[in-house]
């Protein structure tokens, strides 16, 4: 009777186990709330993507228009015309940004949804995993001869015995199953952590074309009160601006051949460029005018031969490379800048300095502070025209502007 009774109980505990080990319904009712959710921020997320693709056929649009303008001839309305547009490209450019963060914002989300998930998952593995466990512990304290006599026949036994071997093959399913989700949940924080990056740096740029939007509308202030709507002082202002270029090149070219024949004459004081390539002369930050830049402002004047970096007024000015002072120009409210020439040919120019701490003939090297940037309209060293604070970057190779990006890390 006792016999029985133990051999009642083991096939009630087996029953039991199985219902126990059985698939985890809260799990898959989460996983189909998730999924839902995970479909409503897609739908969401494409919505965004939407709007980025109509914006960035706006940012065309305008682009187009203003480069038709620079081609026709130099007016004012034409010019208050560029401007006009490049602040509206401005503005899309903010509102393509904050879309942007919204967009990533909702990819986080999704992200923390998944997360969530597989971390479910990965508990009702665990879970699972621990019951099959209990099970075959309980089983394993039985012998052989126990077993033989709980059981009615040798095919009780038998099937006794293949059962347990499924609950063993169920359970190397199941650890299979819970390395699965611990990789997908690794991924998945990994996506997330680049994610927040991303996001990181996208409120960054959105405060700097909060800045450069605000650039562009002091830089169309300044020149309505330089000119007061008058088209013969803006054709004045721009003959000015030409004749100070103009200078400052033809300066910049005749004094890097003095300093580098000087520096050849001298016995044994070969200049040479020894430094581990340029380095960035102020903090690398939004590039807000190309070299050679065909929506340069005033491209119809001359070619850009520089990148424009943006920098707010004041910032520190260091040397690219190290060299010497060929011309530390203070033009007072006019054009100020600063030449240092360096070995293997090249030479840098640093544009509208607020301040200048180094003179002529100085060897300074790399690194070193030199002077602080400048740009706003009507200050310190920002000449004529310009289109807000900003430091004008030049390379020469053998006298011939190139292009800084080339030779920046």
């Amino acid at each position: 009777m006792m016999i029985k009774n133990n051999k009642l109980l083991i096939i009630v505990f087996f029953l039991l186990a199985t219902l126990i080990i059985g698939p985890n319904f809260a799990v898959g009712e989460n996983e189909d709330v998730v999924n839902t959710e995970v479909k409503t921020l897609n739908n969401e997320i494409q919505k965004k993507k939407n709007q980025l693709d109509d914006i960035k056929n706006k940012q065309e649009e305008y682009s187009n228009k203003i480069k038709k303008t620079q081609k026709e001839q130099a007016s004012l309305s034409n010019q208050m015309y560029i401007l006009d547009n490049r602040v509206l490209k401005s503005e899309l450019d903010i509102e393509e940004t904050s879309i942007e963060i919204d967009k990533v914002n909702l990819e986080i989300k999704k992200t923390n949804l998944k997360i969530e998930d597989k971390n479910l998952q990965i508990d009702s593995e665990k879970e699972h995993i621990g019951n099959i466990l209990k099970l075959m512990y309980k089983q394993k304290r039985a012998n052989t001869l126990e077993i033989l006599l709980l059981n009615d026949s040798l095919t009780d036994f038998l099937n006794q015995i293949k059962y347990l071997e499924d609950v063993n093959n169920e359970m190397s399913e199941s650890l299979g199953d819970l390395e699965k989700h611990k990789t997908q949940l690794e991924r998945s924080i990994k996506n997330l952590n680049e994610k927040n990056t991303q996001l990181i740096k996208l409120k960054k740029d959105l405060e700097n074309k909060k800045l450069a939007l605000e650039s562009e509308q002091q830089s169309k202030e300044y020149l309505l009160t330089e000119v007061v709507n008058s088209e013969k002082k803006y054709q004045e202002l721009l003959q000015s601006a030409k004749e100070e270029q103009a200078q400052a090149a033809a300066d910049i070219t005749n004094l890097e051949k003095k300093v580098r024949e000087r520096m050849s004459n001298l016995s044994g004081d070969k200049l040479e460029f020894n430094d581990n390539g340029l380095i960035w002369p102020v903090t690398k930050n939004i590039i807000t005018a190309y070299f050679h830049d065909p929506e340069y402002p005033f491209r119809y004047l001359f070619e850009h031969p520089a990148i424009d970096i943006r920098a707010g007024q004041g910032s520190i000015l260091k040397a690219s490379a190290s060299g010497y002072v060929a011309r530390a120009k203070n033009a007072g409210l006019g054009y100020s800048y600063i030449m240092i020439v360096h070995g293997d040919g090249l030479s840098t120019v640093y544009g509208h300095v607020s301040k200048i701490y180094v003179q002529e003939d100085e060897y300074v090297v790399q690194g070193q502070t030199i002077g602080l940037s400048g740009g706003a309209p009507g200050t310190q060293g920002a000449g004529r025209l310009t289109t807000g604070p900003h430091l004008h970057f030049e390379v020469r190779s053998n006298g011939i502007p190139v292009n800084p990006l080339e030779y920046l890390p």
